[in-house]
């Protein structure tokens, strides 16, 4: 104990560790006869749990690093949409470097990720979109003919008007709309539709010869289609789209006249005036030509090949029958058609269970891609085979619209990392807007109850009104939205995973831990609710079934390298160093820039006195992540534990310069400067630490033992009473209180 009144122990001065779940606080013990003693964070650090990869809910807009100006404009075109190298084998292939874009002049414009900024800009591109639907519609609708002064005829106002508002108000865009990720989607659409209208305008003026050509107008639609695909993949489409109105409505191919003329061997076949036309065949040489140029770009820019999706991703595609895969892809495109047509069960993700495979053509779900196939083939062939040129433009530009953007989602060309995404049905809706639309309008002309038929289409834009307020309802919040999924696919692992990280956010562990179960039961493979589920029981102080559960995580996936990191951390609890530092270690070699990882080891490095290792793991922490605050703490403690100040000194600043509104850093430090007699320097930072967190007890009951080494013995005793009212169980604090008081007692007496 100190000599002559000096404060003999100072209390706990531990921190709850900043920055990981789980991180707890605690003190590294009080030294006698040191007044100021380091207390830091005692506990590990465990990573953020995030939702599971391919899933639309929790994953970021674009990479958070590719929005900020530190990173370079450049390296935008060689990130996928998720932020990853496209080079790298792990990398989704999303190729969106348009989109983050905006979201990166989202984040300079709002000063941040603030979500309302992100947000309205959906709702103005959605908005603009429906308006200039009008005019895409009055093409689809009314055609291409123009008055000698170059002015549309037959604009079809009201049918145009109609399908506007269908589309405008269709609950299966909320997902676009709602979700910020679904600008992508938004932007590939505006530029597809640019691209479609530009095309047109090539058709405004004609020659002699009835042919129609405008090279500028075709190279621009060329160019905004390249737009379009740099916002979605999808966008490259518009030139398949483009083609088919040349060919089919400009052209006026005639499918059931040259099936006849063929049946009949008629000869006449060679002198069809579109096979003479010169101007089509030049415009069909330049789509294609874009189009193998935008492919072969878009190949090379993937660098390693497509992306690798699990089964889990799209089991449909992972089945080893030919008859399977084609029964559940075909079924697949029946549900995408029941959501256009009933968009009543929506789900942020229909993965991992919600759908079950057919397995067999026994399955009563095989009548609903029967039902399909007989509705398209039936449109199919009044599109090609009807003598009614008007009915015939409508039906193959519905068709088009319905069809072709919907082909990279169709599993025809290559895999893709989903069984039924809403998003996808954003530009296919165009075309059900059109074909329901012709469907009223052919209703009505063969029956007398026009008012029932009006009656009826107001009920579905209104009803879809009321959904889509009650959809974007769902979407304002992670519990909602995930709530409403359990209802439409409760055998979706997903969903119970996605509801029991919200639960354990909001710490409720014990119902979190029983939709992890669920999630683990339902997908027995499930990585990443196993990893979460081990973090809660590692929490509860279960170790055995937290052991078991991430090594069976990292058994069935050995590259997880949170997995590993985590049981890492369990094992150290248990006690088994050496395989807590193999588990670390495999983290490390899975994950080279992992600096909670190195964090963690430097923890376990310091549990077994092995100093010079800790130092060398928290300075590879602080190296890979500049603002890592308990790797810079945990450095300054141990240089001061190990009597080391001036080095400890010069860590601390150096960990302000780069964090310099950390007040557990400030704390830290005025510790060290405090040890070494530089009390005026040690006091200033005290109390900045104070003023950013007024209420940790340990800050004042450290200023005070500042205060009472340096002969301030009023402030003392005024720190160590606010000390004592934030924490009346600081024994340390009692202590050295008591030792004051008896000081000024004595002094006191002295004075009498």
């Amino acid at each position: 104990m100190g000599v002559g009144g000096e404060p003999g122990r100072v209390g706990s001065c531990g921190r709850r560790g900043a920055g990981g779940r789980g991180a707890a606080g605690g003190s590294r013990g009080a030294v006698r006869g040191r007044p100021l003693p380091l207390s830091g964070p005692g506990g590990r650090l465990e990573p953020p749990e995030f939702p599971h990869p391919g899933g639309r809910c929790g994953r970021g807009s674009g990479s958070l690093q590719d929005l900020q100006a530190e990173t370079p404009l450049g390296d935008l075109w060689h990130h996928d949409f998720w932020g990853s190298r496209l080079s790298s084998n792990t990398s989704h292939k999303s190729y969106r470097p348009l989109t983050v874009l905006t979201f990166r002049i989202n984040y300079y414009l709002s000063g941040g990720f603030h979500p309302v900024g992100f947000h309205v800009v959906n709702i103005l591109l959605h908005g603009g979109i429906s308006v200039l639907m009008v005019d895409v519609f009055s093409v689809l609708f009314g055609g291409l003919q123009y008055t000698s002064k170059g002015r549309r005829l037959h604009l079809a106002p009201r049918a145009s008007l109609l399908a506007a508002l269908l589309f405008a108000v269709h609950p299966v865009h909320t997902e676009c709309v709602a979700g910020v990720v679904g600008r992508a989607d938004l932007l590939c659409a505006l530029f597809f539709l640019l691209s479609f209208l530009g095309y047109c305008k090539a058709f405004r003026e004609s020659n002699k010869e009835g042919t129609y050509s405008s090279t500028f107008w075709v190279l621009l639609s060329i160019f905004l289609g390249a737009v379009a695909m740099l916002c979605k993949e999808q966008g490259i489409t518009v030139l398949g789209l483009n083609a088919v109105f040349d060919i089919l409505v400009i052209g006026k191919f005639n499918v059931l006249e040259i099936v006849q003329k063929v049946l009949h061997k008629d000869k006449s076949l060679e002198s069809l005036s579109m096979l003479r036309n010169g101007g089509l065949l030049f415009r069909m040489t330049l789509l294609t030509s874009g189009g193998a140029g935008m492919l072969y770009v878009r190949w090379r820019i993937m660098g390693t090949g497509p992306p690798a999706f699990t089964e889990v991703d799209n089991p449909a595609s992972f089945a080893d029958s030919m008859l399977v895969r084609a029964i559940n892809y075909n079924y697949y495109y029946s549900l995408n058609a029941w959501l256009l047509l009933c968009p009543w069960w929506l789900c942020f993700d229909w993965s991992m269970g919600c759908i079950p495979l057919i397995k067999s053509v026994s399955d009563w779900r095989v009548i609903a891609l029967a039902a399909l196939w007989f509705c398209l083939i039936g449109l199919i062939c009044q599109a090609l085979c009807s003598e009614d040129g008007h009915k015939r433009r409508i039906l193959t530009l519905g068709l088009g619209f319905l069809i072709i953007p919907f082909l990279p989602a169709s599993n025809l060309f290559f895999r893709v990392g989903f069984v039924v995404a809403e998003r996808v049905l954003y530009l296919p809706s165009v075309g059900y807007c059109v074909l329901l639309t012709f469907g009223f309008g052919a209703l009505s002309k063969h029956t007398k109850k026009k008012k029932l038929i009006a009656a009826g289409v107001l009920g579905i834009l209104l009803i879809n009104m009321l959904r889509c307020v009650v959809r974007s309802g769902q979407w304002r919040s992670e519990e909602q939205l995930f709530r409403s999924a359990l209802s439409v696919c409760p055998l979706n692992a997903k969903v119970h995973y996605n509801i029991g990280k919200n639960l354990a956010d909001k710490g409720n562990q014990t119902a979190a831990i029983r939709y992890y179960r669920e999630a683990v039961r339902l997908n027995p493979k499930y990585v990443h609710a196993m990893n979460n589920l081990g973090n809660i029981l590692k929490e509860r102080n279960e170790l055995q079934e937290a052991e078991e559960l991430l090594s069976l995580a990292v058994r069935i996936q050995p590259d997880f390298a949170a997995a590993w990191m985590n049981l890492g951390i369990v094992q150290n609890s248990l006690k088994r160093f050496e395989a807590a530092e193999q588990s670390y270690r495999m983290a490390i070699k899975h994950r080279r820039k992992y600096p909670d990882c190195y964090y963690n080891l430097g923890r376990l490095y310091a549990d077994l006195n092995r100093h010079v290792d800790a130092l060398n793991a928290w300075r590879n922490a602080t190296v890979l992540k500049p603002e890592h605050s308990l790797a810079w703490n945990n450095m300054i403690i141990l240089l001061d534990n190990t009597g080391n100040l001036a080095q400890a000194e010069a860590v601390g600043r150096e960990a302000l310069e780069l964090i310099p509104n950390d007040h557990s850093l400030m704390f830290s430090l005025a510790n060290v400067l405090g040890k070494s007699q530089k009390y005026k320097e040690s006091e200033a930072l005290f109390l900045k630490a104070i003023k950013a967190n007024p209420n940790a007890a340990s800050y004042h009951g450290n200023l005070a033992v500042l205060y009472h080494r340096w002969g301030h013995l009023d402030l003392a005793k005024k720190h160590y009473e606010i000390s004592l009212q934030l924490d009346p169980t600081a024994s340390g604090t009692k202590e050295n209180y008591g030792l004051l008081r008896r000081k000024l007692e004595l002094m006191q007496k002295k004075d009498v």
